[in-house]
């Protein structure tokens, strides 16, 4: 998300405990049985083949249109495949996660994958009906309230739901701030990154970090929507304003000094925008098309998530460009090579989180369909969404009708449950 939208008990426990390691076990053996987990299925791959050598993001074969509709075949996966994904940054809390995930039911479980944009009203009734994994708060959400009055609406919002919410915003500082443009709430509005470094270096940006966390701490929100990832060097790049730089360096130990304070303030960060934004325009407005070959990739884009990833960053999201170097028919967002990539070739173990799925890019793409499916398919975990009914209803549908297997719904719940546990919400 970005400048465009303003407008994501039991009896004894002792013998629950008992049964525990038993219960993971029966949910990754019949991850195996199904043989339907691994995102990288034939019915989500790329429709031609590219070369990453040469970066020609060339197809050896495309269809004339999108595949808009949702795949309903899944490949055979391996043992050492499974380990690979159930393996991830919050395994230590699996125990706790995988009985919870048990006593769910399916509408709760596909309620957990997604990210609602949170509604001005009527917030409650919407977390009561279709029971998110999270819920993303705009500018509207903080307009003339003041804090104890912000920090009571996320009580009642958590209070609503009967699994603790991931509760998020855009708090990036310069040109994107929903909380600190109201002086009732911070007297003036964060300065961007760049302003932040150029007064005060690296010290400053630890100093600001802690004080966005300590903030949106104070008032119930647990996810801050940053820090941006992105590398841009051009006043006329879309994402220059809210990038740190140019030079993949500096950025690197940014965002490396940017997830270090979060994690200290008890805050999760998200990254973004993965695989990195460029020179690329606004998804916001439209499609993009990136035509940078991978090595670029390989050596300037990746190494500020990677940064990330190895400081504990727990969530990347995912933009909607189209990077042909990678996958040269979908949006990132909703292209598993992209997804690949991210998991086997940079290793990333946490969470990861498609951009706003009604950013005008997607509609444009899908002709309408409803991308929940195909988003969910391709490998995200949570789905950012601005209108739920919809999107739940087409991710559940999906499931019932065998086009998403349950068990690889639980892979991504599960992990959903995990970072919850290691946030200290379950």
């Amino acid at each position: 998300m970005g400048r465009a939208y303003d407008g994501h008990r039991r009896g004894s426990r002792k013998k629950k405990l008992l049964g525990l390691m038993g219960a993971v076990c029966i949910l990754l053996g019949g991850l195996l049985i199904a043989g339907v987990l691994y995102r990288n299925s034939v019915s989500v791959q790329p429709v031609g083949t590219y070369s990453r050598s040469s970066g020609s993001g060339v197809p050896a074969e495309t269809s004339s249109r999108p595949e808009n509709a949702v795949a309903s075949t899944f490949s055979e996966v391996s043992s050492s495949q499974l380990a690979k994904e159930a393996a991830d940054i919050f395994s230590q809390y699996r125990g706790k996660a995988a009985e919870i995930l048990t006593d769910m039911t399916l509408q709760e479980k596909v309620g957990q994958i997604f990210v609602f944009l949170c509604p001005t009203e009527g917030g409650q009734e919407m977390i009561k009906t279709y029971s998110p994994g999270g819920i993303c708060l705009n500018a509207g959400n903080f307009q003339n309230k003041t804090k104890s009055q912000v920090a009571q609406m996320m009580a009642e919002y958590q209070s609503a739901s009967k699994i603790p919410l991931l509760t998020c915003c855009d708090e990036e500082g310069g040109t994107v701030t929903r909380i600190s443009r109201f002086p009732v709430l911070r007297p003036l509005p964060f300065q961007s990154p760049r302003q932040v470094y150029a007064s005060g270096g690296m010290e400053a940006i630890r100093s600001d970090t802690a004080e966005k966390a300590q903030l949106l701490k104070s008032l119930g929100i647990n996810t801050n929507l940053a820090p941006v990832a992105d590398l841009s060097g051009n006043q006329k790049d879309f994402i220059y304003d809210r990038s740190f730089g140019d030079d993949p360096a500096s950025v690197s130990e940014f965002v490396r000094v940017s997830v270090d304070t979060y994690s200290e303030n008890g805050m999760a960060c998200v990254l973004k925008h993965f695989p990195g934004y460029g020179n690329n325009g606004d998804t916001h407005m439209g499609l993009t098309w990136d035509k940078r070959p991978y090595s670029e990739f390989q050596t300037r884009d990746f190494l500020p998530f990677q940064a990330g990833f190895e400081a504990g960053a727990p969530i990347v999201l995912v933009n909607h460009n189209i990077v042909e170097c990678m996958d040269p028919e979908r949006p990132a967002t909703l292209s598993a090579e992209v997804h690949r990539v991210l998991r086997e070739e940079l290793g990333f173990g946490g969470l990861i989180m498609t951009d706003d799925l009604e950013m005008e890019a997607i509609p444009q793409y899908t002709a309408g369909e409803n991308p929940a499916p195909q988003a969910f398919l391709a490998g995200n975990d949570l789905l950012l969404c601005s209108e739920p009914g919809d999107s739940f209803r087409a991710l559940l549908k999906a499931v019932e009708a065998g086009e998403i297997a349950e068990e690889q719904l639980d892979v991504s719940v599960l992990r959903i449950l995990e970072w919850k546990c290691s946030m200290g919400l379950l």
